[in-house]
């Protein structure tokens, strides 16, 4: 009777403990997953440190040398600036004795040009004056020019301005249309003019007439009892060019003129005449 109730105690008391010891079981078991899971974490941050460790190491050996390329770069640098500077200095010096060397030459300049201006105004007034004889000159020419007369040649070609003497050749030549050579041919005399040859064979001094042969091309061409002034044309060279020869003066055994040539045609070696 005083033993049957003690057996539920008992029972109660292993329950218990069973209960504390599978709870005790659970919390070790619990506590090594924690401890596992801990241990793999500050595995992977010690090397996480390390290779940071590593890195900063890198980039302090990187810093290092670039500081020492740094200062030899500095030091080349100061040096490069200072011999710089002295040639700045230097030239800045050379620069300013120029300046006033430069200063001094533009006051002797001004001088100059205070007396050179008395001496402008005096090539002025002779510069007008040149001017008023250009003038008067060209209003000589053109005056002689417009008593000059044009008519037509012995071939029936109209020629151009007739000089009937020295002065009216002289502006026929400055006109500069035609090249001009001036002869004077004796009778009986063969002279080369221009790129021809003339001989004389007769005079008439009282009626202004002549006689003469042009020697061209192995040619002879004569002109019989031609006047005075009168244009006496021929032509000449292979590209046919038309020649003029006036005659402005006759005297018993000589006469005196010129040949009228092209612009374009051959010049000779040597000219006859006066």
């Amino acid at each position: 009777m005083d033993e049957t109730p003690g057996v539920p105690e008992q029972r109660s008391y292993s329950g218990v403990f069973i209960g504390v010891l599978a709870l005790a079981v659970l919390c070790a078991i619990a506590g090594l997953i924690w401890s596992y899971t801990l241990a793999g974490r500050l595995t992977h941050a010690e090397a996480q440190v390390a290779s940071a460790q590593q890195q900063n190491e890198k980039l302090a050996a990187a810093l290092e040398q670039t500081n020492a390329r740094l200062k030899v770069t500095t030091e080349t640098l100061g040096q490069s600036l200072g011999m710089t500077q002295k040639q700045l200095e230097q030239k800045a010096q050379d620069l300013l004795a120029r300046q006033q060397a430069d200063a001094k030459q533009l006051q002797q300049a001004q001088k100059q040009i205070s007396s050179v201006s008395s001496d402008v105004s005096g090539v002025k007034t002779d510069v007008g004056g040149v001017k008023t004889d250009l003038s008067a000159t060209k209003t000589e020419l053109q005056n002689a020019e417009a008593q000059m007369q044009s008519m037509k040649g012995d071939l029936g070609q109209q020629s151009g301005l007739i000089a009937t003497n020295a002065k009216e050749l002289d502006v026929l030549k400055h006109l500069g249309d035609r090249n001009y050579y001036e002869f004077t041919l004796a009778r009986n005399e063969k002279k080369a003019v221009a790129t021809v040859a003339l001989e004389l064979k007769k005079t008439d001094p009282k009626h202004s007439k002549f006689t003469l042969v042009v020697y061209s091309d192995d040619k002879e061409i004569q002109k019989k009892d031609r006047n005075l002034d009168e244009p006496i044309q021929f032509y000449t060279g292979k590209d046919h060019l038309l020649y003029e020869l006036v005659v402005n003066n006759i005297d018993k055994n000589q006469i005196k003129g010129y040949i009228a040539t092209p612009k374009n045609a051959p010049v000779p070696v040597t000219t006859s005449g006066e």
